[in-house]
């Protein structure tokens, strides 16, 4: 394994991939609303599945934790129910402008576009669709995350539990023939989906022109790898069992566009189960290998979680 003893992979300059493992033991790491909020799975293969969007959603949590009263770091897409239209109507009014909808001038919404990338950490980074009513432009943003797959199969579980919290009044009593009231419901039944075991893995991109685009710069970059490695920790939920990060490797180019093609890089960290014959219920039951010898020239790995 080759670790930098410098700091390209904070280098917005430099275009980068990574690949980045995660586990769950006892938990549901990604809820689908439309099987009952089972976890996520590949029907044809059965392999787990998270997507781009909930791994966005815990490094927004992240750096709305560590950060956020910091005006460049504040949070666009929130889960607090604040109306994004608000957030357009706040750049017209902090730049002094009038905002007119559809018939905005371009000058206007390229004004709005940039405080918006200024103030809004998850505009600078993911990019953003915020034309809605209010228009403030859309926008590309430098990172782009794959759905995690799990590397083996998983089997969501469907769990039966009790409670003995009773949810309506009139079903903690009974009333009798005669009149009389006698104990009801003692308990109530509910569900609990998880994964028994499941490691994950996904891909992650930062491209160097639409850094420049935004404003996305070396501090952002920085704050990207340490809420990847950290923000299991800040998701902690009895639903989302025991979630970590196992692995974050980061392939700097010297090239803004690139040394070598992403696949070829990626395909240097293989994870295999270490028996095949046996159901896999923790990280010691993979073997992780990464082939760093004789990288492309231009070409530096980083491992960040070491």
């Amino acid at each position: 394994m080759t670790v930098t003893t410098d700091a390209v992979h904070l280098d917005p300059s430099r275009r980068h991939d990574a690949a980045l493992l995660f586990d769950v033991a006892d938990g549901n790491p990604n809820g689908d609303p439309d099987a009952g909020n089972l976890p996520r799975v590949d029907p044809e293969t059965m392999h787990g599945l998270v997507t781009d969007v909930a791994i966005k959603r815990k490094v927004r949590d992240w750096i709305d934790a560590t950060r956020g009263e910091q005006a460049r770091y504040k949070i666009y897409v929130q889960n607090k129910g604040v109306a994004l239209n608000d957030l357009h109507q706040r750049a017209y009014d902090e730049l002094g402008l009038a905002s007119k909808g559809k018939t905005q001038a371009r000058g206007d919404v390229d004004r709005a576009q940039a405080w918006m990338c200024g103030n809004f950490y998850d505009v600078r980074t993911f990019g953003a669709v915020m034309s809605t009513g209010i228009n403030a432009g859309q926008v590309r943003g430098p990172v782009q995350i794959t759905f995690a797959r799990s590397i083996s199969p998983i089997v969501p579980l469907d769990l039966s539990i009790t409670r003995v919290a009773i949810t309506k009044p009139e079903d903690v009593r009974t009333v009798t023939a005669e009149g009389d009231e006698a104990g009801g419901k003692r308990t109530e039944m509910g569900r609990k989906a998880l994964v028994p075991y499941g490691l994950y893995r996904a891909s992650l991109f930062v491209v160097p022109p639409f850094a420049r685009r935004t404003g996305f710069d070396g501090d952002d970059l920085a704050a990207l790898w340490e809420a990847l490695q950290m923000m299991w920790d800040l998701d902690r939920s009895a639903s989302r069992g025991m979630m970590a990060c196992r692995g974050l490797w980061v392939f700097s180019h010297d090239n803004p566009l690139g040394n070598a093609p992403a696949h070829r890089l990626l395909d240097r960290i293989r994870v295999e189960p270490v028996d095949e014959t046996k159901a896999p219920r923790a990280f010691g039951d993979y073997r992780v290998t990464v082939d760093a010898a004789d990288l492309p020239e231009g070409v530096t790995l980083t491992r960040l979680d070491a």
